[in-house]
């Protein structure tokens, strides 16, 4: 875990990581959000609308810009303040998903790092951008 504070956080100052979906990821996020939407549950279902398979949830790759900023970028410094995600291409269970942000701006006053992140699936497709308001320590 990294420990990054407001003084630590530069313009530029990027971190990444990878991770690969797993079928139980899947089932641990339909436990916790109930969300059954045949596209997420029933692999005919997504065939017949034109993907090779269960498309993962949005929300849950998502996610992983929550684990960038509490655990790489600025990490254990870090209070969310906000996050924005833009969902450019699905995923599947299965994919490898590289998470990385990039500080774009640092607002001492506010104690606030803003972080442009993304991930990308393992054939180098950007399938979320994401903006991440970051609070930070001293």
């Amino acid at each position: 875990m990294n420990s990054y504070t407001i003084h630590d956080m530069v313009p530029g100052l990027t971190e990444s990581f990878t991770v690969t979906v797993t079928e139980e990821m899947m089932q641990q996020f339909y436990a916790i959000t109930g969300d059954c939407s045949p596209i997420h549950m029933d692999a005919s279902y997504a065939a017949g609308r034109g993907f090779p398979g269960r498309v993962v949830y949005g929300m849950l790759g998502a996610s992983f810009f929550s684990t960038l900023a509490g655990v790489y970028l600025p990490g254990e410094h870090c209070l969310l303040h906000s996050v924005e995600s833009k969902f450019a291409a699905p995923v599947f269970v299965g994919d490898t998903l590289t998470i990385t942000g990039k500080v774009s701006e640092v607002n001492e006053t506010f104690m606030e790092a803003t972080i442009k992140a993304a991930i990308v699936n393992q054939n180098g497709k950007k399938v979320t951008r994401g903006v991440i308001k970051a609070g930070l320590a001293k």
